[in-house]
């Protein structure tokens, strides 16, 4: 049984949807970005990278996992990151993004499970769940970003984390929280990445009040906000967010190291 409070792991973050963290032995990564700033084109609206990432593949160390919410768009994987995915065993990622993707690379549909092998015995389970990369029903939303997952971690003896990847939908999460809730971790993709000519301009990933709905739904015990900075679409940041979480009465629930600018 996963437990809630159990000690904390660092999570720590690079710049747009990166992360790293350890968990049951294992060293996960999640939307390997490591590219310059600059434009990259692509099929829709062009992406700006802003700033770059605050390491490089090679100071990461090795990593056993990466969790990727989706391979289609260059703010979530880049050429480095792609790079990135040739040295690693395992790349758990959309349906078909594991199909696009080939090696290593394995698609998980929602509610999928895999079981990894710790190193000092025992299984981390990793779970895919729900998400909408925008507003409003996934087969409106999915024609014009493509699929999207999240993923679920857990393991006797270990807290339970939530990686959201690219998800816009509460209704999502609550349907996460109906089965994993209360959650240790969670990594919430914000930012409220918008385009005027999709939606309307309305967010394609979580805003900074819907990040702490999504907290207070998941019943997260500590929140590391991820996807919100270094690139020109994401239109909410690092102090929107804490305001959002002030207003909600949920700042403690902000991690103390992303609070401190780690």
């Amino acid at each position: 049984m996963s437990q809630h409070g159990a000690e904390q792991f660092q999570v720590r973050t690079f710049g747009g949807p990166t992360a790293l963290f350890e968990y049951g032995g294992l060293r996960f990564l999640t939307d390997p970005t490591f590219d310059a700033p600059g434009d990259y084109p692509q099929p829709g609206p062009l992406l700006t990278k802003t700033a770059p990432a605050s390491a490089t593949p090679a100071d990461l160390g090795p990593i056993d996992v990466v969790l990727l919410s989706h391979d289609e768009h260059a703010d979530n994987l880049d050429t480095s990151g792609r790079a990135l995915l040739t040295e690693v065993p395992l790349t758990l990622t959309t349906p078909g993004g594991g199909q696009r993707l080939g090696g290593g690379a394995r698609g998980l549909a929602d509610w999928e499970s895999v079981e990894l092998d710790r190193p000092g015995g025992g299984t981390v389970t990793v779970t895919g769940v729900p998400a909408i990369h925008g507003p409003g029903p996934r087969e409106e939303v999915e024609p014009f970003t493509g699929q999207v997952v999240g993923f679920v971690l857990t393991g006797d003896g270990l807290p339970t984390v939530y990686v959201s990847g690219d998800n816009a939908s509460l209704d999502a999460v609550r349907e996460i929280a109906g089965r994993f809730a209360p959650v240790d971790t969670a990594i919430l993709f914000a930012g409220a990445p918008r385009f005027p000519m999709l939606f309307d301009g309305a967010p394609l990933v979580l805003d900074s009040a819907q990040a702490a709905e999504a907290t207070r739904l998941l019943d997260a015990r500590r929140v590391v906000p991820v996807h919100h900075d270094s690139w020109a679409h994401f239109t909410e940041g690092r102090g929107e967010l804490e305001a959002a979480f002030t207003a909600a009465g949920l700042t403690d629930r902000l991690d103390r190291d992303w609070v401190q600018g780690a």
